[in-house]
C-alpha cells in the first residue's frame, strides 16, 4: 500500500512529531512486559524463533568466515536491568541462542539497542555516551561490536522473516 502525498505530508508535520513525542514521554515503559515475556519464554522457543532469522541476517558474513573468531564463545546482549536479554554463541558455522551468561555482556537501554540495531548512530558514540556498556571480556565484546559495525546488514522485519 503506497502512501499518498497528503498522508506523507501529515506524517512529517511538526505537530504530529510533537504529539508523538508527548505520547512516547508519558506512555509506560514496555520493559516490565518484555521482562515478563522473556522470563516465561523457554529457551527452545527462543532458539526456534531467533536463530534462523539471525543466521539469515548474517549469512554472507558467516560464509565469508567473519564470525570464525567467535567460535565457541558466548556473548550476552541485554536491555538495561538484565531482562530482556539473550545469549548468543557461534558453533559449527551457525549463530546459536544459548541459556545462561556470556563471557561478555553488552548492555544498553531499549532506545540505544534499537538505535544500534537500526544503525542510526555510530556504535562508538553510544559507548562513549555510556548508553551502551560492555562488561566481562571487553576484548570479546569490542570484537563483536567492531565486526557488526564493519558489516553491511539490514535489520528490518522483512529481511529477518522473509529473506532466503
Amino acid at each position: 500500500m503506497a502512501l499518498s502525498l497528503p498522508s506523507i505530508a501529515l506524517l512529517t508535520h511538526p505537530l504530529v512529531d510533537q504529539s508523538l513525542a508527548v505520547i512516547r514521554e508519558y506512555l509506560p515503559s514496555p520493559l516490565p512486559m518484555l521482562e515478563a515475556i522473556d522470563r516465561r519464554t523457554p529457551i527452545p522457543f527462543k532458539q526456534l524463533s531467533v536463530e534462523a532469522p539471525l543466521n539469515r541476517l548474517f549469512a554472507t558474513a558467516i560464509e565469508e568466515g567473519e564470525f570464525d573468531d567467535f567460535e565457541g564463545r558466548r556473548i550476552r546482549l541485554e536491555v538495561t536491568g538484565g531482562q530482556p536479554g539473550i545469549t548468543i554463541g557461534f558453533w559449527a558455522g551457525r549463530l546459536r541462542i544459548l541459556d545462561g551468561k556470556g563471557e561478555a555482556t553488552i548492555r544498553g537501554s531499549l532506545g540505544a539497542s534499537k538505535t544500534l540495531a537500526e544503525r542510526r548512530q555510530d556504535p562508538d558514540q553510544l559507548f562513549f555516551q555510556r548508553r551502551l556498556v560492555i562488561e566481562g571480556d571487553t576484548e570479546l565484546g569490542l570484537g563483536l561490536k567492531n565486526l557488526l559495525d564493519s558489516l553491511e546488514w539490514d535489520f528490518t522485519l522483512h529481511r529477518l522473516l522473509l529473506s532466503q
